[in-house]
């Protein structure tokens, strides 16, 4: 067997076109910090930031050409944008018509982002049906989904399809019980891995926000990525945010992160609304006897102990995981159910601490 070299994988990756150019990937210039560590290589390819979401079948078809050659067991490839062209990236329209006026600032009156410190406490569900919630209390309401690497709020809401334009470089965010949404999962399809770095990241978020035409709306609830990262703090800085909410299970893993969520948006200078313990307790449905399955208690602690209001306890349901995967949420789908009536309770509590109305009939 051959030993890996640059020139054994570089002449290999050579069968690998770019369809838009007519061209192989490596005499484009576009295979960049190519690496071999024994049988493992990684690599990325460096495209105009605006090519970004197009080049993921070029990236595949990089990675299958890599993992053919002999000798080599893994093959990891991302696809990284040129140096300071971020801002010329475009995730939402392929449209080269005039500029149109962006209407964000004048058109949203607040912003309130939905956090969690770690992955898997139920943020989106959270973020979904409190955007649901406050629709129903009478406000006109947006949904930005800002987890470009895990986007769930389009399965939740139950919508497919890419966005309309809305005219020049807008586009229209898609409707689904009131509420109007843009995530990078109505964008890209699912099964496609957004391998980006964070400059093409935060350039589609900052796309989201100003290239869609949200409309006139009382608030826009953005659902944060997990994590005290980059993304979260680039956009805590770019909007206005009225405050966040941030979502923990009772676990004590979960709110070790916490508190790093805390600390991020205190650095941010943006208030934290309150908290939301998910998955509280479970009740048996045939003896009622209550289960504290992550902890008892341990975010109402936290919360007292930080002088945050808990705005309530969610308890874990069956019906909420499964109106989730089938884009019914719980408010709509069980609005008499316990865990209903608390998001809808959550809801008009944050109306009150953010100061959310609709401006319309006020």
């Amino acid at each position: 067997m051959a030993a890996l070299t640059q020139d054994l994988i570089l002449a290999a990756l050579a069968d690998v076109q770019d369809p838009s150019q007519g061209r192989d990937i490596v005499a484009l210039g576009m295979v960049t910090g190519l690496q071999i560590k024994n049988s493992n290589i990684s690599f990325a390819l460096q495209v105009p930031a605006h090519r970004g979401p197009a080049m993921e079948p070029v990236r595949r078809a990089a990675e299958k050409a890599a993992l053919e050659i002999e000798g080599v067991t893994s093959a990891t490839v991302m696809v990284t944008a040129h140096a300071g062209d971020q801002a010329g990236m475009s995730v939402l329209s392929e449209d080269d018509g005039p500029v149109t006026e962006k209407i964000l600032e004048s058109k949203v009156r607040r912003f309130v982002a939905v956090a969690s410190g770690k992955g898997g406490v139920g943020k989106s569900t959270t973020a979904v049906n409190l955007a649901i919630a406050l629709r129903l209390e009478g406000l006109r309401v947006g949904l930005l989904d800002a987890d470009v690497y895990g986007p769930s709020q389009p399965r939740m809401l139950g919508v497919s399809g890419r966005p309309a334009s809305a005219g020049g470089d807008m586009v229209k965010p898609l409707e689904s019980y009131g509420v109007h949404l843009m995530s990078m999962g109505l964008l890209v399809p699912d099964d496609t891995a957004m391998i980006w770095r964070g400059p093409m990241v935060q350039s589609a978020l900052t796309q989201m926000l100003d290239s869609v035409a949200w409309g006139v709306l009382d608030v826009i609830i953005i659902d944060l990525p997990p994590g005290t990262g980059d993304i979260q703090i680039s956009l805590a800085q770019q909007v206005n945010l009225a405050g966040a909410v941030i979502v923990s299970t009772p676990q004590d893993i979960a709110l070790l992160d916490v508190v790093k969520a805390l600390t991020m948006f205190e650095k941010a200078n943006v208030p934290v609304l309150g908290m939301v313990q998910n998955m509280s307790h479970w009740s048996c449905p045939d003896c009622g006897r209550k289960d504290h399955i992550f902890g008892d208690g341990g975010a109402a602690r936290e919360a007292k102990k930080r002088g945050i209001e808990l705005l309530g306890e969610i308890p874990l349901s069956m019906a909420v995981r499964v109106g989730s995967d089938s884009g019914t949420p719980i408010v709509v789908a069980e609005p008499r159910s316990e865990q209903a009536k608390t998001y809808r309770t959550i809801a008009k509590r944050l109306m009150e601490v953010a100061d959310l109305r609709n401006e319309e009939s006020a």
